[in-house]
């Protein structure tokens, strides 16, 4: 059973831009922003406050945020990795912040450097800090299907680790497929399962890297989620993962719910508007499959 509506998190200007090589202007980024907030986009990941030698597409997370219209109702969330990260989510008056536990040792050591259970209690201080500051907090269990690593994760783990999560006090959990490697029956029943546990919202982020994007979408709506991430043009990947590609394309997500009955409040042909802006953005055609075939029914 599908619900009747469902929030679109739009993650290109973070995840989406992370991964490119070239390295995008400020100025830029906030005409992107821009863009998805003329489609309808409320809620948007604008920035990761990473140490930018290890992602220089980032640096310029403060000039970002205070690039933005903050008067516009749209909740606007930076990427914490560590505490020395809040401490600049903080100094820049950021409303949102999302924090990443990856739920499998080998993965969270080659890309934060901890262990799994060292990323809890870390996510545990962001949280504390974060509602001190006022500031709403979400968690991401990162290869929360699947390791590069590890291989299959047991679901079972996951679920824990979201327990102890959820202990620390945070508004929100995201479960991550890092790197594409989640189907759907997979999807709908480890959503169902931390939804159960937790009682918490849960987003789920989708990578396309072996093309179930859109069909796990729909698995996660059946299994509970509330909001789902997508970048436009499906732009993205992970530079910590190998073989991670981009995202779900937000204008073939929302073109495909629509059909489905399900309301996201994006407007599709306003997305499809915005994809060429991705593309000169990024200097290379976007992935996503609604702009090369157009919508259906077509535009009168």
């Amino acid at each position: 059973m599908l619900p009747s509506s469902v929030e679109i998190v739009e993650v290109g200007p973070r995840d989406g831009l992370q991964d490119e090589p070239v390295l995008v202007p400020t100025e830029r980024k906030l005409a992107y922003i821009a863009a998805a907030v003329r489609a309808g986009v409320r809620r948007i990941e604008v920035a990761s406050f990473a140490h930018p030698t290890r992602v220089p597409q980032m640096a310029d997370a403060e000039a970002v945020i205070r690039g933005l219209d903050h008067a516009n109702g749209v909740s606007y969330i930076g990427l914490v990795m560590n505490t020395r990260g809040m401490d600049r989510a903080i100094a820049s008056g950021i409303g949102e912040v999302n924090t990443v536990v990856i739920v499998t040792d080998s993965f969270s050591q080659e890309n934060q450097g901890m262990s799994s259970r060292d990323a809890v209690a870390m996510a545990a201080d962001v949280a504390r800090r974060a509602r001190q500051s006022g500031i709403r907090v979400g968690v991401t269990l990162s290869a929360a299907f699947g390791c590069p690593y590890e291989g299959v994760v047991d679901p079972d783990h996951v679920v824990n680790v979201a327990t102890d999560v959820v202990a620390a006090g945070v508004d929100e959990l995201s479960l991550a497929d890092t790197i594409g490697s989640a189907v759907p029956n997979q999807t709908e029943d480890l959503t169902a399962a931390v939804r159960a546990a937790t009682d918490l919202p849960v987003r789920v982020h989708l990578h396309n890297s072996r093309n179930t994007g859109l069909a796990n979408a729909v698995a996660a709506l059946s299994g509970g989620a509330t909001a789902l991430d997508s970048s436009l043009g499906g732009i993205g990947g992970c530079p910590f993962a190998p073989g991670a590609t981009g995202n779900v394309p937000t204008e073939d997500l929302a073109h495909m719910l629509a059909r489905m009955g399900v309301d996201t409040g994006l407007d599709v042909p306003a997305l499809l508007d915005a994809v060429p802006l991705v593309e000169e953005i990024t200097g290379h055609p976007a992935v996503g499959m609604l702009s090369r075939a157009g919508l259906f029914p077509r535009r009168a």
